[in-house]
């Protein structure tokens, strides 16, 4: 089922010439509404007029986190603040949260969007969907929420946390769709056996996973734990929230919604524009935001685009499933290491939990790299030799994929810390200096 073929099957021609013109449109509203980009433009020697062709964008300069965190709260805002109607923000972790505005059509657009990602991932009005996401300044639980609604679902507001209750829940409620994090499926499958439940018996059929980066082995694991379609979905703070993009049935890419957004896919070090197929990092661009609309930003989130066409018949380009962060990247003795690596090693090796956790840190003038490895139930009680093979394997597979030596320490299971958001994967204690 499409939710909307007009726009999801747009003719690619058709597509291209809406979004020239949405492009153009946004680009005079923020250059004459905000004046950090006209500062930005002029400084740059470029003006709107400048865009006569899609290819013209990467004349414009990039907008970054830092660039949001320095205009906090309401820099970047690009309609007066009696016209926005919810605010929501990141978390801030790291510094200045990144603040997002919506005005009353934003909130229709954002609506839309989840509306399409979650037919497009098999949901319809005969689901009740179950939001394990929090509610409150985290785009999450009240993207999909109002977007879920306007599908026709039954709306579960459960909220994050308290496992029990959620599974209660599930049960009493007969819910057919969760929404969560991956890891947070996982952590909720495991409680379910420890509380008798077995999670592939409950009426559960689809699960609309994202917030957090995850691989194919923890799709597949999902999917055995609870006997369930697993589909992720994309989206940021700084663009919307959830809804940029998501799977549909083929599961062969998600779906950008490109009457919305603008999409390109750069080098990393250099800025330079790469084609389909080529590796890089996601910079997108608004095309129909009001309050908040956004310049080339540069997300940070490593993807490669596909522009062939979908067995799904819907014509939108591809994005491959983030397969990590430029930030999240280890620089182990001048290796780049990406944790997603590492739990991809993990995922296929018997005996393995879907936890771990990596430990970096320095002896000297050399980088270590320990990874604490979660052992399944079964494989706790294995004898001490069976133990050390199983070692000196993860030791072996991890070094052949990563081209660089990492210490393994396996760890009793569930010893490793779960968490309802995102999950946390690296502690570096290398000194910062």
């Amino acid at each position: 089922m499409i939710w909307n073929a007009e726009a999801e099957c747009m003719e690619r021609e058709a597509l291209k010439r809406l979004q020239l013109q949405r492009l153009k449109e946004t680009l005079h509203r923020v250059y004459d509404k905000v004046p950090y980009y006209r500062q930005r433009f002029d400084k740059a020697g470029v003006h709107p007029e400048d865009l006569k062709s899609l290819e013209d964008i990467k004349i414009f300069p990039f907008t970054t986190k830092d660039d949001l965190r320095e205009n906090y709260p309401f820099g970047l805002f690009a309609v007066p603040k009696k016209d926005i109607v919810r605010l929501h923000a990141s978390s801030g972790t790291t510094g200045k949260p990144v603040v997002g505005a919506y005005t009353q059509k934003d909130l229709e657009n954002w609506s839309e969007m989840i509306a399409r990602i979650v037919t497009m991932a098999g949901v319809t009005s005969e689901d009740t969907a179950q939001i394990a996401f929090n509610y409150g300044l985290f785009t999450g639980g009240f993207g999909l929420h109002y977007g879920l609604e306007k599908a026709g679902c039954t709306i579960v507001p459960a909220s994050a946390g308290n496992t029990q209750k959620q599974l209660m829940l599930m049960q009493d409620f007969e819910t057919t769709v969760l929404v969560c994090t991956p890891t947070y499926a996982l952590h909720m499958a495991e409680e379910a056996r420890e509380m008798g439940i077995d999670p592939t018996k409950l009426p559960l059929r689809i699960g609309l996973f994202g917030s957090e980066p995850w691989s194919e082995g923890i799709r597949r694991q999902i999917e055995k734990d609870w006997s369930i379609q697993a589909t992720d979905n994309y989206g940021l703070t700084e663009l919307m929230g959830p809804g940029v993009a998501g799977e549909c049935g083929a599961l062969d890419g998600l779906h950008i919604q490109e009457d919305h957004f603008f999409v390109e896919v750069i080098d990393p070090d250099t800025g330079e524009v790469k084609g389909p197929g080529e590796e890089g990092e996601l910079v997108f661009t608004s095309l129909s935001k009001e309050a908040f609309p956004v310049i080339r930003y540069r997300t940070k989130d490593i993807s490669m685009l596909n522009d062939s066409p979908c067995s799904c018949g819907r014509t939108n380009v591809r994005m491959k499933r983030v397969t990590g962060r430029t930030d999240d990247m280890l620089i182990i003795r001048g290796v780049n290491v990406f944790p997603s690596q590492i739990e991809s090693v993990l995922m296929e090796i018997k005996g393995v939990a879907p936890h771990y956790l990596l430990i970096v840190d320095r002896q000297g003038y050399l980088d270590t790299l320990e990874v604490h490895v979660e052992l399944e139930e079964a494989y706790f009680q294995d004898a001490y030799r069976e133990l050390e093979i199983l070692t000196a394997n993860i030791r072996q597979q991890l070094k052949n994929v990563l081209s660089v030596s990492a210490k393994v320490r396996l760890v009793e299971p569930r010893s490793l810390e779960r968490t309802v958001g995102k999950a946390k994967r690296i502690i570096d204690k290398r000194p910062k200096d």
